[in-house]
């Protein structure tokens, strides 16, 4: 398995990879992908692939990138205060779930909530919905009151392993599954517990 990023490589030797966040930050500029410095992961990747399908460059999201003016949480937060320069930090994150506690006292986090909770919110932004912090902590309380189950991440190899692994090795524990990902990695196979599973039975 190639170690190192490359304009010739393939697709197939790209998803069989695993990158690090600076080593497909470092690539994608070097391939000129717009505003490389400001993305995701998610969406380095993302980039990255239509880069190897296409030859092209381009910026892969609509949100965004750019910000300037004072933070919010520069700001008195409040639920009223409309969100404009949102920064993920403790204290941002720490007055969503007062708020919610104080509509809903017992409210416990689900696992998956902060990363489906900052996808809503850039949705919201890009599509050029004004929403407020009272906003932002309504769909916190929806989303860890939710009975059905999130929907898988699709970039989220490491998670969605763990929950494969954890719910079809018996007795399996997350130290285990750990360990089995961090074989995984170094492996020229998909980052999937399915080739993993089929790797390590042949």
């Amino acid at each position: 398995m190639s170690n190192k990023l490359s304009k010739s490589m393939t697709l197939s030797q790209f998803e069989n990879g695993y990158w690090y966040s600076t080593d497909l930050k470092d690539f994608a500029e070097s391939i000129e992908i717009p505003a490389a410095g400001k993305l995701r992961k998610d969406e380095l990747e993302k980039a990255i692939r239509h880069f190897l399908k296409t030859g092209k460059a381009e910026l892969p999201t609509k949100r965004k990138l750019r910000k300037s003016g004072v933070k919010d949480c520069e700001k008195r937060l409040s639920v009223n205060l409309p969100v404009i320069y949102y920064t993920s930090n403790r204290q941002t994150k720490d007055f969503i779930v007062r708020e919610a506690k104080k509509i809903v006292p017992d409210l416990k986090e689900k696992s998956g909530v902060r990363y489906r909770l900052n996808r809503w919110r850039e949705e919201q932004l890009t599509q050029g919905k004004k929403i407020s912090y009272g906003d932002l902590v309504k769909q916190y309380i929806k989303l860890n009151q939710a009975r059905e189950p999130f929907a898988r991440i699709p970039h989220g190899r490491y998670i969605n392993f763990v929950s494969d692994f954890m719910s079809k090795e018996k007795n399996a524990t997350r130290q285990d599954a750990a360990r089995a990902w961090a074989k995984l990695k170094k492996m020229d196979i998909p980052k999937d517990y399915n080739a993993w599973a089929k790797s390590v039975r042949r």
